[in-house]
């Protein structure tokens, strides 16, 4: 469907990009990865149209569309977000527009014979085949269900984009995006700002997508959930795999041992000629034989190894003295920001060795109470009593303003390194994708995601016993975030990571809080073991519901379920008038869903749309049963 042909990209002094060729397939779900600069997010900006190549071309259909959702989105709309989203439909409303239009003049006009009249019968048929390729049934029901996916609430669709956080305008234009539903999809990092629930939200969606999907991401279950190829960015180069992501990384290390080893045996190959060249260059019978080396050496391909130093690495956290048994008990903690009750009279008790993880939809509090925790907010109701000889760390985002602007990256690590850590500055802020020059920038000079990780590498250097980490991977690379989650895997304290990553949360916590509308709620067990139970009550919930709904509406449904329909003659006309009843009351729907009074009743949307899609499910049932019998 596109085809990128040696494509070359020279950006910021270095060839980023060498004459790479690939073709993405339809229904291809590629996701891309590499070491932080090796040109992920470039190459999606390339495919969009945003950034020009050098040299090559990128080829696609005229009908295709795609869309890119990129990690530096600014929002500038003064719209709300029911209205922001419509506008991904701009052009099936103006279509929806111009039928009306035409309609109208139809109705009115009486030169039935005369060409204008024609013309417009025939831009009609035309804007109507136009608008059912679109696929779209009903645009409100569609937005409801892509933003309530994505995290929002009803009363959120009334809220001005300007009132967003930068987080959730991003949710609002992956909906847009979603929505539009283009040939291919490109998203940089959309899972940074998702919680738990709309990241398998969007994983299911992705999944079941009918165009093409290329990804960037650090979320490895997200990876291997979604994509079935993997495009590894490397050295200017691509290597592409048919495989998801853990299926790739099996892949690749075979490969890469066989590159190293014919790396080495080319190494001794040119260490062998240059002692050949040294022998015979001195002796004249012997020059014009050392020339011909010299050009032998010259023409070769010299096979080239991307390093991997921060995937081998083993930094730890500064070993503590042991805080005492009980780290801290909370009593009735009650948060409220104006009217809105955030934590609603928690209790809680964390004892030392307690692994902690904080997960749930945004806004519902797991960042408030990691701050009052880390005394970071001092205005709550209840009382948070401490045991003996904790040591906190915090870290957090908006922690990274406290940096010293005036110190360099190295500087602002190396005045705090003692004991061993002394001789592995370097190594730490290569782990945390501070590399080669960039050790020497000034602090003030840094983005936020790079004084964020800045912020999280200092943590490493203090002795705690108690960590807080509130969303720690959101600005790390796969490789980055592997070494810090080694890090605490063997941290000897006590900890609680706010996190949404489940891959880095698997194998790294022992008891998972849970922040809902509700409340909070504790789970024993992994987070494997809480997203197990999770599905399981979200699946009897749905068994409830639909056994309710089923018993309650059972005098209304056209479709007795299970019963068996033998072809006769009277059967088939039986089934054939079923047919049409329920077709009919789709179309009443539909058309009532068009009014102003459901429009303006947004109380009863739910149920109208459960009970338009439980006629369109009998509907697909009868069809079925009609195609087994002609």
């Amino acid at each position: 469907m596109v085809a990128l042909n040696n494509i070359s990209l020279n950006f910021g002094g270095r060839n980023l990009l060498n004459n790479i060729s690939f073709l993405i397939n339809r229904e291809d779900r590629i996701g891309l990865t590499g070491r932080n600069g090796a040109g992920k997010s470039t190459l999606l900006k390339l495919l969009s149209g945003v950034y020009k190549a050098d040299s090559g071309t990128i080829s696609k259909p005229n009908y295709a569309t795609i869309a890119l959702l990129s990690q530096d989105l600014e929002s500038r709309s003064n719209k709300n977000v029911l209205e922001e989203t419509k506008t991904a439909f701009a052009e099936i409303l103006a279509l929806e527009q111009k039928v009306f239009d035409i309609t109208n003049q139809l109705e009115t006009r009486d030169d039935y014979e005369s060409d204008a009249y024609m013309q417009l019968i025939e831009d009609l048929g035309d804007i109507q085949n136009r608008l059912n390729l679109t696929n779209v049934s009903n645009i409100d029901a569609d937005i409801e269900r892509v933003l309530k996916g994505l995290g929002f609430e009803r009363e959120d669709f009334k809220k001005s984009m300007q009132e967003l956080s930068g987080g959730w305008q991003m949710r609002v234009e992956l909906a847009k995006i979603l929505l539009q539903a283009p040939d291919l999809i490109l998203l940089d990092e959309p899972t940074n700002h998702l919680d738990i629930e709309s990241i398998f939200w969007l994983e299911n969606f992705l999944k079941e997508y009918k165009g093409a999907v290329v990804l960037v991401s650090h979320d490895i279950a997200f990876l291997d959930a979604v994509t079935n190829r993997t495009i590894e960015v490397t050295l200017g180069n691509i290597e592409d795999y048919n495989a998801n992501y853990s299926k790739y990384l099996e892949l690749r290390k075979e490969r890469r041992e066989q590159l190293n080893n014919a790396f080495k045996n080319q190494q001794d190959q040119i260490k062998q000629i240059e002692r050949n060249i040294d022998r015979f260059r001195a002796k004249a019978s012997k020059a014009s034989f050392a020339q011909s080396l010299i050009k032998k050496l010259d023409k070769m391909e010299l096979i080239e190894v991307d390093s991997e130093e921060n995937a081998t690495m083993n930094i730890k956290f500064q070993k503590a003295p042991n805080s005492g048994k009980l780290i801290l008990k909370a009593d009735k903690v009650i948060k409220n920001y104006g009217d809105k009750n955030i934590i609603k009279g928690f209790s809680f008790e964390l004892e030392r060795g307690d692994k902690i993880a904080f997960v749930g939809k945004n806004g519902m509090g797991k960042s408030t109470l990691a701050k009052i925790l880390a005394n970071d907010i001092d205005s709550y109701e209840g009382n948070v009593e401490w045991g003996h000889n904790v040591l906190k760390g915090y870290f957090a985002q908006h922690q990274a303003v406290d940096l010293n602007n005036n110190k360099t990256v190295f500087e602002t690590i190396d005045e705090e390194a003692t004991g061993d850590m002394r001789t592995q500055v370097r190594n730490l802020l290569g782990a945390f994708l501070f590399g080669g020059e960039d050790v020497d920038k000034k602090v003030r000079v840094l983005s936020g995601g790079e004084r964020g990780r800045l912020s999280l590498a200092k943590l490493m250097l203090q002795p705690y016993n108690f960590l807080i980490l509130d969303e720690p991977t959101n600005h790390l690379d796969i490789r980055s975030k592997n070494v810090l989650k080694k890090a605490i895997q063997s941290f000897e304290g006590t900890f609680i990571v706010v996190s949404h990553d489940r891959d880095f949360l698997q194998g790294l916590t022992t008891k998972t809080y849970e922040f809902t509308t509700e409340g909070i709620r504790e789970y024993l067990g992994t987070i494997d073991e809480f997203l197990e139970k999770k599905k399981v009550d979200s699946f009897r919930q749905f068994e409830s519901e639909k056994s309710s709904n089923n018993s309650a509406d059972n005098s209304k449904s056209v479709v007795k379920k299970n019963e068996p329909v033998k072809s006769s003659p009277e059967n088939n006309k039986k089934l054939e008038q079923k047919i049409e009843k329920l077709e009919n009351l789709i179309l009443e729907k539909e058309q009532f869903m068009a009014t102003d009074a459901f429009l303006n009743n947004p109380d009863t949307h739910n149920k109208i749309y459960a009970e338009y899609q439980d006629l369109k499910l009998q509907l697909d049932k009868l069809y079925q049963d009609w195609e087994s019998l002609i």
